[in-house]
C-alpha cells in the first residue's frame, strides 16, 4: 500500500491554510479540508492520475480552491506531498524541498 509522506513545510502550508478558512468559515474550512482529502486520497490510490510538471513532480488540484498539491514518487514506492500550494505563490517556490 502506498504511504503519503508530508514535507513538514507542506503540513506547515496546510495548517496555514486550514486555519485561514477557519476564520472566516468553519463550513469553508469543512468543505476545503473534505477536498483536500479527497485529492490526497486520489494521489495516493494513483498516484500517476495528475499531470507531471516534470519528470520529478506532478500537480493535483483542489477542486473549488485556489490550491493544488505538489507532490512527488519515492524510492520507496511512497508519495510524498512536497506543497499544499496556492495559486497565488510564485511557481515552483517548493521546488528545493527535499
Amino acid at each position: 500500500m502506498i504511504r503519503l509522506v508530508q514535507h513538514p513545510e507542506a503540513e506547515d502550508e496546510l495548517q496555514v491554510a486550514l486555519a485561514w478558512y477557519i476564520s472566516r468559515s468553519r463550513r469553508k474550512a469543512l468543505r476545503f479540508d473534505k477536498k483536500l482529502d479527497g485529492v490526497m486520497e486520489e494521489i495516493r490510490t494513483h498516484p500517476d492520475r495528475y499531470p507531471q510538471l516534470d519528470h520529478e513532480f506532478r500537480e493535483a488540484a483542489v477542486p473549488k480552491f485556489p490550491y493544488s498539491v505538489i507532490y512527488r514518487a519515492m524510492p520507496s514506492g511512497d508519495v510524498q506531498v512536497v506543497a499544499v500550494a496556492h495559486a497565488s505563490r510564485e511557481p515552483g517556490y517548493w521546488r528545493d524541498r527535499a
